[in-house]
């Protein structure tokens, strides 16, 4: 059998390897059926039938894989070709002995990254610093990657049954796998490798600052911040230094939540960790950088773009966490209600012209720009986007990073595109009025143009145009719709009770008690789903203007912005005050939270 036998004494952690059986490297890479028959498993008639059976169900649209078949003919059992799958991509299938594994091991693997990935710590080198892990699949092989990055070490892997691991994982963190981030902290106060960076200031020695960022305990923090942060879905981790302190903050739904903070001397070590795991300059501390850091948590790929920048007090480092998981790409989920939804469809369908999307940033614009693409997203349809940064791939889409180092701008890209033959073109901003002019001449020349402003709603966004210097009779001639919107914290669903509005509170929002008599409102009382906010989860506010010939002759007469919102009110527009005031009355948000996002228009 190609397995190895775990047992104490003999290796490096307290473990000895048996013998291997067949060689691993000779079955990397060669077909699933030639790797059952070397292993032994199946014979070539029986993997020929299999094929056999295969092919005819993918001529059907079915998915069938051959492993699959082979189980269901009882030729093989899960585990054989969770061992066949390991040797295809040359490495071992173990034989875990949950007990034989060295409790000592946990320091170098800590509970909560060994549970989110589920991996056991079999081995660890400290001369080399390599730590060998066994998992459950070898389609884990990602997990390799990120336990590399995350902790620092060389990472080797072997496979081993899923309910030995299991096992294993209960018997090595009994006590519930949960190590605080407090529990941390105070070990820190015991590293040498931190000592001796305190109260060293600014004149701090390079090989001193690389030791304190690859310490353990330093990386422990880190991880534990990273994976409580993915699993609490925030958006963003910020690294605050002040005089006297350093902050710790994550923004879940819109909203910064403060961390337990780590004492001012851990500031230095875990900025450079964090700009290790970035490949970033440690050195550089005086100029602002970004990076990037890629994991795959649970299977879901995650990205964090880094952003470091000097202040008065040390390094502060902003980390953007995008979770393709937690995104919605499709028109039909973004939060549109069905008039909405329906003026958006006929939108994005439009041979040519310029669609906006406004807001502030962190309004969910790309979101639904990604969705509107989503929806276009067909064999028949050529794509182009410009990004800065590219925050999600898309299988389909053509897209382009703007690169200011290069002197590649949106502008430059948008030239290029329009030779490429596009239907719909994305400009993930226009900043200025080059990018805006070559996305107006791309609408004339027959190809749809979304694009974004940070304007505060869609009628201000023809003045903003304006100011760009873009001319009156080119907005009128190009610009087809310009969609404002907002995101607002959603009452959590395990918490929402209904409450009485107070005097007060409706009248923040312009409402008398006569105005609302009849309607529920809704509230969260806080629970542990929701960590106590009462909100969990955001949905998105809309604010649609269509341009008709009547909004672009008031355009061309150069109306401000207030006559040019009171026209689009009294031709349908609905505001985003009014859009969030429905969104109250079903019972998706709370007073606050449109009160917050929305201001009264007269």
């Amino acid at each position: 059998m190609a397995t190895k036998d775990l047992r104490r004494g003999g290796g490096r952690s307290g473990l000895s390897v048996g013998d291997r059986g067949y060689a691993n490297a000779e079955l990397k890479g060669r077909r699933f059926g030639r790797v059952l028959t070397k292993l032994g498993m199946v014979t070539r008639d029986q993997v020929q039938e299999a094929l056999g059976i295969q092919r005819s169900r993918k001529a059907k649209g079915e998915q069938a894989k051959l492993g699959a078949i082979l189980i269901e003919q009882g030729r093989i059992t899960e585990g054989d070709a969770i061992r066949a799958a390991a040797g295809q991509q040359g490495l071992d299938f173990v034989a875990l002995d949950p007990d034989a594994i060295d409790d000592a091991l946990t320091e170098h693997l800590p509970a909560e990254t060994a549970r989110t990935y589920q991996i056991v710590p079999l081995e660890f080198d400290s001369g080399s610093r390599e730590l060998t892990i066994a998992m459950k699949s070898a389609d884990n092989f990602r997990a390799v990657d990120d336990l590399r990055l995350l902790m620092g070490f060389k990472v080797a892997a072997v496979v081993a049954p899923s309910d030995a691991i299991d096992t294993t994982l209960d018997r090595l963190y009994a006590t519930g796998g949960s190590t605080s981030m407090l529990d941390v902290m105070t070990e820190l106060e015991d590293s040498d490798a931190i000592a001796a960076l305190a109260g060293r200031g600014d004149s701090v020695d390079l090989e001193e600052l690389a030791a304190a960022s690859e310490d353990n305990k330093v990386v422990r923090l880190l991880n534990l911040v990273l994976l409580q942060a993915i699993k609490d879905k925030a958006s963003d981790i910020h690294f605050e230094p002040f005089e006297q302190e350093f902050k710790m903050r994550y923004r879940i739904d819109g909203v910064l939540y403060e961390m337990v903070p780590p004492p001012k001397h851990l500031a230095l070590p875990i900025v450079s960790r964090v700009k290790v795991m970035a490949n970033l300059d440690i050195a550089e501390r005086r100029l602002p950088q970004d990076g990037r850091i890629e994991l795959t948590v649970q299977g879901n790929p995650i990205d964090l773009r880094v952003a470091v920048l000097p202040t008065m007090y040390g390094e502060s480092v902003v980390m953007r966490v995008l979770d393709r998981s937690n995104v919605e790409l499709s028109l039909d989920r973004i939060g549109l209600r069905e008039d909405e939804f329906e003026t958006m469809s006929d939108l994005i369908r439009k041979p040519n012209g310029v669609v906006l999307i406004t807001g502030p940033t962190g309004s969910g614009k790309t979101t639904t720009l990604y969705a509107a693409l989503s929806t276009l997203n067909e064999p028949e349809h050529k794509i182009l986007t410009a990004e800065d940064p590219v925050e999600y791939d898309i299988d389909g889409l053509i897209q382009c990073q703007v690169n200011t180092d290069q002197e590649l701008t949106f502008a430059k890209l948008l030239r290029s595109f329009l030779r490429q033959d596009p239907d719909t073109i994305l400009v993930g901003e226009i900043r200025d009025l080059e990018t805006a002019q070559i996305a107006i001449q791309a609408s004339l020349t027959g190809h749809l143009v979304f694009s974004t402003l940070h304007t505060n709603d869609a009628p201000s966004t023809v003045l903003r145009m304006v100011d760009l210097g873009v001319e009156s009779f080119l907005i009128t001639a190009t610009v087809e719709a310009i969609v404002a919107q907002r995101l607002v914290r959603r009452i959590c669903a395990k918490c929402k009770e209904a409450y009485t509005p107070s005097e007060t509170e409706l009248m923040e929002l312009n409402l008398r008690p006569e105005d609302v008599k009849g309607r529920t409102f809704h509230r969260g009382k806080g629970c542990g789903e929701c960590n106590g906010s009462g909100y969990k989860g955001r949905l998105a506010l809309f604010e649609i203007l269509e341009l008709d010939d009547t909004m672009r002759e008031l355009i061309m007469n150069q109306a401000s912005t207030a006559v040019l919102r009171a026209e689009a009110r009294k031709r349908g527009m609905r505001t985003l005050r009014e859009s969030g005031l429905l969104s109250i009355y079903d019972g998706r948000t709370t007073l606050d939270e449109v009160l917050r996002e929305t201001i009264v228009e007269e």
